[in-house]
């Protein structure tokens, strides 16, 4: 019996030691995992916030460039057909957009299907217009058709798309 309680004596001890060491140092271990992931968190936003906020400012300005009034303005030449006018300004949308297809890795999925509705939209816009003049109409009959509609319209499907990207640009910062 003197034997086991010798043993006691010195086991007893070291086990109650062993324990508290193996919780302490589990302890210290968490917090620096938790440090190294906050640390990471940080560095990792301090990259991605810049390129976020540029997919916001490409797509307020891919939007402002397909709302019609912009659109028409840049698009219209002297002399160009209907036909010829309404085919530039779809090249020029679908184009716009095929350059700007990969923000929507860093825009809400809400808003990137408000900016798709407003090419969408647009591009219904051009060509029920289009659609609704003689074949042999020319591009500024075209143009006056399409800005005298939006002047109609309170507000553009562009316009609901661009605030929305202003919205959660300032709730994300």
């Amino acid at each position: 019996m003197e034997v086991v309680l010798e043993i006691l004596k010195y086991t007893l001890p070291a086990g109650i030691v062993f324990i508290g060491v193996y919780f302490v140092i589990k302890s210290f271990m968490e917090n620096e995992q938790r440090k190294t992931e906050l640390q990471y968190r940080s560095d990792n936003m301090k990259l991605v916030t810049p390129v976020k906020l540029q997919a916001y400012e490409r797509m307020i300005l891919y939007l402002e460039r397909i709302s019609l009034n912009n659109l028409v303005m840049r698009t219209y030449k002297n002399g160009m057909s209907a036909k010829l006018l309404q085919a530039s300004m779809l090249q020029i949308i679908r184009s716009e957009m095929d350059h700007n297809m990969a923000q929507q890795l860093y825009i809400q999925t809400r808003t990137w299907k408000l900016a798709k509705s407003a090419k969408e939209e647009t591009v219904k816009l051009i060509n029920s217009c289009a659609e609704q003049l003689n074949d042999d109409a020319s591009g500024l009959e075209l143009s006056q058709f399409i800005l005298e509609l939006v002047g109609k319209v309170e507000t553009t499907h562009t316009e609901v798309a661009i605030e929305a990207l202003k919205n959660e640009v300032n709730k994300v910062f």
